[in-house]
């Protein structure tokens, strides 16, 4: 295998194997679009059938490109946002391809999207450790921050955005003024901004954004928690709770904004099939709402890989390894299973969004406007290959990989015939693989240099060891 290949994985089931190999061959039809010739220029990613370029995709499709050997790019996609943004700070959810205008509708006239391009940085920055980028992205991420404050930001100190700028366009969230999403966005972007200026040693813009996001964190939960309920809602132009259980509410153990009581109350309701419990984790609304439907309709209760993807790195906040694995490796299955039934009829395999209770794409909503159709969208890489490449390493096979740290964490429930051959971290090749021989469970490593290797069996074993360049083999029952 050579440098400028993908990165192998290996797993017990080969299925989770083959698809994970599909994808990365798939992603080159939304990389290479012969956009040199158009007002975008340059490569970036996009949905092939799509005149626009979305922040939305470029956002998430930066966390499975960090796995792709550098071949692609994870941040050319991002950049395009960035060379766009406006004097004011102003940088729009979406661009023409052809023209490159910004497009903007009549429920988001300011065209603001999900804002958590610091999320993406700091990822970015663990994969790729250059620091010379984060340098040059904090002015300008400062900035959108100051326009969205400037924009949004109501006196009670919440944010008044579309509630459809995160992309839920048909959930039952009508008459929402403040939406939780969009606040606890804010509250990740302010919380990854601190944690940038911190990289840079920038004491005073850290600082900052801490203060920043306290504030928020404070009115977040004393306006938008129910206590009773157990849960986070949005609020209407009155500050009065509108109680609808979407799933937009996790957003808020991605921005750690709850204690671990309420987080506790939170994931409860992950595994209620009263709530979020269906068998394909997990339905966009809550199965006891009136709007919720089995057959998906889009926001009113189908699975969309983005938000599982979500829930399950909000799971790791709060350490909840064995659940946020199990919730991936059901939710893979399920991907799968569509793959087998639905193959029979057309190549497409991955879709935007699937069935709660079932295997197979979700169905549309009998009023399915213009500007969504098709739903859901075969195909759609931006959100499934979330789950078929970056879940699958970091959840799936378990690692958790820091470049500047010159660490990798591998976090499993118990030890299995997998792991990964060939990841390039920078200008390093590593290759971590478990089997079992004779002399019991033993871990193979490869590198070219030294770094730090954490294995984690949950609750049984846990140990750092220098791994040196070269090859070696470590046995776990001698550790």
């Amino acid at each position: 295998m050579t440098k400028r290949d993908f990165p192998r994985i290996h797993f017990y089931d080969q299925d989770f194997v083959d698809i994970y190999d599909k994808t990365w061959a798939w992603v080159q039809d939304c990389w290479d679009r012969d956009a040199e010739n158009s007002a975008i220029g340059g490569k970036f990613f996009s949905y092939p059938a799509s005149q626009s370029i979305s922040q939305m995709d470029a956002l998430f499709a930066s966390f499975f490109l960090v796995y792709s050997n550098r071949i692609f790019p994870a941040h050319t996609s991002l950049d395009v946002f960035y060379q766009r943004q406006e004097e004011n700070g102003a940088i729009r959810a979406s661009y023409n391809i052809q023209s490159g205008e910004a497009e903007k509708s009549q429920d988001n006239p300011e065209g603001v999207g999900i804002p958590i391009f610091s999320w993406a940085e700091f990822n970015l920055y663990h994969k790729a450790a250059n620091k010379k980028r984060i340098k040059e992205v904090l002015p300008i991420i400062d900035k959108y921050n100051a326009w969205i404050d400037a924009t949004f930001k109501a006196e009670n100190g919440l944010y008044k955005a579309p509630w459809t700028a995160s992309g839920m366009w048909n959930a039952p969230r009508e008459g929402t003024v403040y939406p939780i999403d969009f606040n606890a966005m804010m509250a990740i972007n302010v919380l990854y901004m601190s944690a940038i200026a911190e990289i840079l040693n920038d004491k005073d813009t850290s600082f900052r954004y801490k203060k920043q996001y306290f504030s928020l964190k404070t009115r977040i939960n004393s306006l938008m928690w129910n206590a009773e309920d157990g849960f986070y809602y949005d609020i209407d132009k009155n500050e009065k709770q509108i109680k609808v259980k979407t799933l937009a509410s996790y957003w808020t153990l991605l921005a750690e904004l709850p204690n671990e009581d309420k987080a506790s109350r939170l994931i409860e309701k992950l595994q209620d099939p009263v709530f979020f419990g269906s068998s394909h984790p997990f339905p966009s609304l809550a199965i006891n709402e009136p709007a919720f439907c089995e057959k998906g309709e889009a926001y009113r209760g189908s699975v969309f890989p983005h938000l599982t993807f979500m829930v399950v790195k909000g799971l790791e906040r709060y350490l909840r390894w064995d659940l946020a694995r199990d919730c991936a490796i059901r939710h893979l299955y399920f991907v799968l299973d569509s793959i087998n039934s639905e193959n029979k009829k057309t190549d497409a395999c991955l879709y935007e969004a699937y069935l709660p209770m079932g295997g197979g794409p979700a169905l549309p909503p009998p009023d399915l406007p213009a500007s969504h159709a098709p739903f859901p969208k075969t195909q759609y890489l931006g959100f499934g290959a979330l789950s078929t490449i970056c879940l699958t390493v970091e959840n799936v096979i378990g690692l958790t990989i820091s470049l500047p740290r010159k660490t990798v964490d591998w976090i499993i429930p118990n030890l299995e015939i997998m792991g990964i051959e060939n990841l390039s971290l920078k200008k390093n090749m590593i290759t971590i693989l478990s089997n079992k021989s004779g002399r019991g469970w033993e871990i193979q490593v490869e590198s070219e240099k030294l770094y730090y290797f954490t294995i984690n069996i949950l609750g049984k074993k846990k140990k750092t060891l220098p791994i040196p360049s070269g090859k070696c083999s470590l046995l776990i029952d001698k550790l």
